[in-house]
């Protein structure tokens, strides 16, 4: 546990400094940018190293897994930056302070329905923040809200007492400069927070993209490998 707790502390520090650096090349200050370790496939002993090195934003992929941990590691902020299905928002509801991958009105519904059923029964206090994952290739199989149903999704949002739109979330297209998809990305949020001024979020960027997000007005980067090493390696 002592050399993984080291192994943890050295990577931390490399993306801090990446981040860091980032910060100053865009012109902007360090606390602008939220950094969210993506734990996934990862044991919970991690998060609490992780916790003990100051990190405070965890994010994960799969309720069954996030659930667990989330119960095992209290006093986190968590999010959910996976894909999600619709009959999960239960659960999802149960751990998270943050869903950033809504990219539907029915999924919208959904996480509503559950965050109003825990809230009423006593078990959740607080609305959920969520964000809209925006598709900037329009590949359905990789999820999100095409640019041009962002408007109707965020009004929908909106009229959910439930739920308070954060912002947006994007995953640089496969093969492309991801400097332009950010480019994209930066012109979307511009565009919803004109109408949706809290809506100010923008989450962008992960370990081998995260400098070209910032430089594009990211202001949540969410970074796995980097941090937690290469997954193949790693116990579920």
């Amino acid at each position: 546990m002592t050399d993984r707790r080291a192994e943890l502390a050295e990577n931390l520090t490399e993306v801090e400094e990446r981040v860091a650096a980032a910060c100053r090349a865009a012109g902007r200050a360090r606390e602008e940018v939220k950094l969210i370790a993506v734990t996934k496939t990862f044991p919970a002993s991690d998060v609490a190293l992780l916790a003990e090195l100051g990190v405070t934003d965890v994010g994960e992929n799969r309720d069954q897994e996030a659930g667990p941990k989330a119960a095992e590691v209290p006093g986190l902020r968590w999010h959910m930056v996976g894909r999600l299905q619709r009959n999960k928002a239960r659960s999802v509801a149960g751990w998270a302070h943050e869903v950033q991958s809504v990219d539907s009105a029915r999924l919208a519904d959904s996480l509503a329905k559950a965050v109003h059923t825990l809230r009423y029964s006593g078990k959740r206090e607080e609305a959920l923040d969520v964000l809209i994952q925006v598709s900037l290739d329009d590949d359905p199989g990789r999820g999100g809200c095409p640019l041009a149903e962002l408007d109707a999704l965020a009004e929908h949002l909106e009229q959910a007492e439930d739920l308070r739109l954060r912002g947006l979330m994007a995953v640089a297209p496969l093969g492309a400069d991801p400097a332009a998809a950010f480019e994209r990305l930066a012109r979307a949020g511009e565009a919803l927070r004109k109408d949706h001024p809290n809506a100010a979020e923008v989450s962008a960027g992960m370990s081998h993209d995260l400098e070209q997000a910032i430089t594009h007005g990211s202001t949540c980067v969410r970074v796995g490998t980097a941090l937690l090493g290469g997954r193949g390696l790693a116990s579920p």
